[in-house]
């Protein structure tokens, strides 16, 4: 993440139609002062209302993010702003004669080349940052997305899945720079299935779209178009979460995994990191608790009940310790075979328990999102004491080494402060599909 603020040289302007809207509409953007961040300026209306974005005036819309504010509104930012984030521009006003921003080609590369070809100006000023601590998540049915705590600047990952069509299952991901943005993420243009464009039709939408500036997927693929990448669609959901964690006003250190996530979801993340920290961009002093309940859990671990044997984590130090708690109930299936007149959890199960716990902590580097860790082997295995029901397993896992194919930890579960097991593990990282 770059030490300082910027802005560009001089200004730029750029013309087309809204992709939703069809309305015609020109841009002017041009430097703003340090600390002055990003607006968007309505020059068709009266007094020419000042839009400044930032999580109080971001809103979702359907299938595209907007800023509302004195009264106006300016829809589809979420391309533009992609852009502006992408390049790492703090300090911008971006004037408009239309409701909608301009769409280029469906994707952020057109708003790329035109903020390079201004010139980027760093400025004296330090650029702020929000530093994710601990996890901040957000869930809406079969959509999640979180923002976990990194070790360097910004690692997005994000998981798509359309079953039955030719996007399929889909997931990638970018630890965001100038150069891995405007590469591999600014050309993927704006994506949807054959149907939903008939139904946008339907609907008086996407007047501005064609076969060009949107890839229209049809039962055998792209109707009328190239994929610019085998994986567009999921990168161009990147790219939108992107723009739509430009709204935060602020740069973001943190590693943000998406699944099946969209516009609404996304902002409510950007306001839920947003009020976790006060003016100055701190994280106030929090209580201990729960950093991952059981489902956030799930969206990491491919176990399920009755197999999936941690109920939530309450501790992560970046990618070298994790704490986690096994609540032991007598309704464990079990405790149904396993001495049922005595009732004990069996030891291979609480070794399987902090396995799962190590899982997640490896699994939260961003070379390992897709892959899965498997177990290798086990030495000094210690199983010291009875665990019954009604006991609260509290499990601690510690990184020794991790490499591209492999990762150790040490693991010990305690019971009320007394060690029940320990082990050193070895697993292996396999690819998804191995």
């Amino acid at each position: 993440m770059r030490k300082n603020q910027r802005t560009i040289q001089k200004p730029v302007e750029f013309d087309g139609i809204g992709l939703f809207g069809g309305q015609k509409g020109h841009l002017r953007i041009s430097a703003a002062p340090a600390n002055a961040g990003l607006a968007f300026i309505r020059t068709d209306l009266p007094g020419r209302p000042r839009l400044p974005v930032n999580p109080d005036t971001v809103m979702s819309k359907f299938r595209r993010s907007a800023v509302a504010a004195e009264g106006a509104e300016i829809e589809t930012t979420e391309h533009l702003l992609s852009a502006v984030g992408g390049l790492e521009i703090d300090n911008l006003e971006i004037e408009l004669d239309a409701s909608e921003v301009p769409n280029a080609d469906g994707s952020s590369l057109p708003f790329v080349q035109l903020l390079r070809g201004a010139g980027i100006a760093e400025q004296p000023e330090p650029k702020q940052a929000h530093v994710i601590r601990e996890p901040i998540f957000v869930s809406e049915g079969e959509a999640s997305i979180v923002a976990l705590p990194s070790e360097s600047g910004l690692t997005v990952s994000y998981t798509m899945n359309y079953p039955g069509t030719p996007l399929g299952q889909q997931h990638y991901t970018v630890e965001m720079n100038e150069e891995s943005y405007q590469k591999c993420i600014s050309p993927a243009r704006t994506f949807c299935l054959e149907a939903e464009a008939e139904a946008l039709i339907a609907q008086g939408l996407g007047k501005g779209a064609n076969y060009q500036n949107t890839v229209v997927m049809g039962r055998d693929g792209p109707i009328q178009n190239t994929l610019r990448f085998p994986d567009e669609a999921v990168r161009h959901k990147i790219l939108d979460l992107l723009g739509d964690l430009t709204t935060l006003g602020r740069g973001l250190r943190a590693h943000v995994m998406a699944v099946k996530s969209g516009h609404t979801t996304n902002i409510k993340l950007v306001k839920k990191i947003a009020a976790s920290f006060d003016d100055a961009g701190q994280l106030p002093p929090r209580p201990s608790g729960t950093l991952l309940d059981v489902r956030e859990i799930a969206k990491i671990l491919p176990h399920r009940y009755p197999f999936l044997l941690i109920d939530k984590v309450i501790e992560l130090d970046g990618y070298r310790r994790a704490v986690g708690i096994k609540n032991v109930s007598y309704n464990e299936p079990f405790f149904q075979g396993h001495f049922p007149g005595q009732p004990i959890m069996p030891g291979v199960l609480q070794i399987e328990a902090m396995a799962q716990l190590a899982g997640v902590l490896l699994m939260r580097k961003s070379e390992n999102q897709s892959k899965v860790a498997v177990l290798l082997s086990l030495d000094g295995v210690k199983l010291r004491k009875s665990v019954v029901p009604g006991d609260q397993l509290r499990i601690e896992v510690e990184t020794i080494r991790v490499k591209p194919r492999t990762g150790e930890v040490f693991a010990r579960a305690t019971v009320e402060g007394s060690v029940v097991a320990e082990a050193n593990m070895k697993f292996m990282l396999m690819d998804g599909g191995e």
